[in-house]
């Protein structure tokens, strides 16, 4: 381990350390996300998903940041993806215990609410399935045209801001990658199953659970990343 990767450990855990030791931080937090769910989504995706990439980037590339990776830009597309999760969240909870209802499975909509059972995890199941494979891959194209657009632009803020050229990062894209291990494998071997988790959590955990994923997804986009220049 090197001093760097000591000190971003030394870091998070004085980041983390007074959500554990004082009661009262921690109220301030869980009240106002309970108050507040939009902004803190995006607060959460904004810092967690980004240090998730950076931990990716240090995989793959020997260091947190580097010139062109856009720390700040990337930041600030994960706080807007954040809230497009947050929505799909509340949509797919909502909706897919009442499609279940209306197939005949009375008990989705108490069981997703109620205590953890074989009945909620099914659920919960049913939910991670229908938002990763439907969702999920129009999500994660976007993501990666994004991070592209980022990194075309030099990883700034202002470039971050010019119009995304569609046309031609889409076609530019290696779908081989982006089928092959991002869709087929990851979908239903990591996200389903951890979205599974995600949604048997209470509510006011699920965001946090999600981004707290988003420093896994940072792994991933590595691991893809290495694939793609082999």
């Amino acid at each position: 381990m090197k001093k760097k990767d000591l000190l971003v450990i030394v870091i998070v855990a004085i980041l983390l350390l007074p959500f554990f030791i004082s009661p009262s931080v921690y109220k301030i937090y869980t009240d106002f996300n309970t108050a507040h769910g939009m902004i803190m989504s995006f607060i959460k995706f904004a810092i967690l998903a980004t240090f998730g990439e950076m931990i990716g980037l240090r995989i793959r590339a020997g260091n947190y940041n580097e010139p062109g990776f856009g720390i700040i830009p990337r930041a600030i597309v994960w706080g807007f993806l954040g809230l497009w999760i947050k929505m799909s969240f509340v949509i797919f909870t909502s909706g897919v215990p009442t499609f279940l209802t209306y197939i005949g499975i009375e008990n989705a909509i108490p069981a997703l609410k109620g205590e953890l059972s074989w009945a909620k995890v099914f659920v919960a199941l049913c939910i991670s399935t229908a938002m990763n494979t439907s969702f999920a891959p129009v999500f994660m194209t976007f993501h990666k045209i994004t991070d592209t657009h980022i990194v075309n632009n030099g990883g700034t803020v202002a470039g971050l801001l010019k119009p995304i050229k569609f046309k031609e990062i889409i076609p530019a894209l290696n779908w081989d990658i982006q089928w092959n291990f991002v869709f087929k494998k990851t979908i239903p071997f990591f996200w389903i199953p951890a979205h599974t988790i995600t949604f048997c959590l209470p509510e006011n955990m699920q965001v946090l659970f999600a981004a707290l994923l988003g420093i896994v997804l940072g792994v991933l986009l590595s691991v893809a990343a290495i694939s793609e220049k082999k």
